[in-house]
This record gives structure tokens, sequence and C-alpha cells, in this order.
């Protein structure tokens, strides 16, 4: 296997959390901030979650790189539950720490983990050198978990928004890095 480099973003800021919630003044500028840090990187290819804030986040991005954002549903942010809950974040530290536990109308970390590490997979042949993948905290922190098992609860909590992680991906194996230590603008 050549070396390859999944640069993993979480969006920038947005106006809420449904699936059409667009940036804000503040993450349509920080989007074009993020083009301007990444644009010299070797990149070849965008996925993004479907979501608005997603694809918002890739936009700049993607036109300055001359590349189409692909978006991917798997890419979408994880559902804890079916029902809202006020100790969600408690639960959230739960399924961290047991992979396969899952609340009525949820999802466990494994099978989320298991439908974004599907997307690189498929990715990763149709590349040369770099993918970037857009997505949500919960599953890109899952995402980074599978690439290094320190990953966990109080990585998510420390997540920035906006916020980008580098994974090279060498015959030796992955490596993780943030590289996102810039101040917003």
């Amino acid at each position: 296997m050549r070396t390859k480099v999944l640069y993993l973003i979480r969006h920038w800021q947005a106006g809420g959390q449904d699936p059409a919630a667009p940036l804000t003044a503040e993450g349509r500028a920080q989007a074009e901030v993020l083009a301007d840090f990444l644009g010299g990187f070797p990149i070849d290819r965008i996925v993004s979650s479907p979501y608005s804030r997603a694809v918002e986040t890739a936009a700049p991005l993607a036109g300055r790189l001359g590349l189409d954002i692909l978006t991917d549903d798997r890419l979408r942010e994880r559902v804890l539950s079916g029902a809202n809950s006020p100790n969600w974040e408690e639960r959230l530290r739960q399924t961290f720490l047991d992979l396969d536990l899952s609340f009525p109308g949820g999802e466990s970390s494994r099978a989320a983990m298991r439908r974004a590490v599907a997307v690189v997979e498929e990715a990763l042949p149709l590349t040369a050198q770099g993918v970037v993948l857009v997505s949500h905290g919960c599953l890109l922190t899952l995402l980074l978990k599978h690439f290094d098992d320190r990953f966990g609860f109080a990585e998510w909590a420390a997540m920035t928004n906006p916020d980008v992680f580098r994974v090279i991906l060498a015959p030796e194996g992955a490596r993780v890095e943030r590289i996102w230590n810039m101040p917003p603008p």
C-alpha cells in the first residue's frame, strides 16, 4: 500500500443541528480560512456528509482545488438515541466505553464507526494522494478511534468546532495528528 492521507474535518459553525441548518456568517468565513489552509495540500477527492453545514464547509476548498464534493449519507452524524435525554453527555461517554451499547432509536459506536470506515475504504483506492472527509464531531471521533484507540469521549469533548485532523496511512500503520491550531477568523 502506498502512503495516503485523510484530512478529517469537523464542519464549521452552523445555525443549528438540523440536517438543513446552514453555516453561520462566521462559519462561512471559517470555511474560507480552511480553503486557504488546505489549498496547497495534496488532495484529489472531497467526500462530505450530506448535511448543509458539512457541504458548505467543503465548498470553498472544493472551488479552490477544482474538485467536486461527493456526498455520502454514511458521513451523517451518529444518532445517540431516538429520544432527547438531559444526561446525553453521560450516555455518550458510556458508548465510548462500550462500543456496542446502543440506546433505543440510536446507533452503537461500533455501527457508526463501521459506516465511516466503509467510506474511507471506498475512497482511498480512488485517490492518488489525499482525501478530505467532512463530517460531524461524534462520527469523526469514532473514525479517529478506528485509527488510534486512544481517541474517546475526552477527545470528543476537546474537539473544537471547527477542527481538522490528518491521518497518514502508511504500510507501517496509521498516524493521527491534529493540524488545526489556528484561531477562527
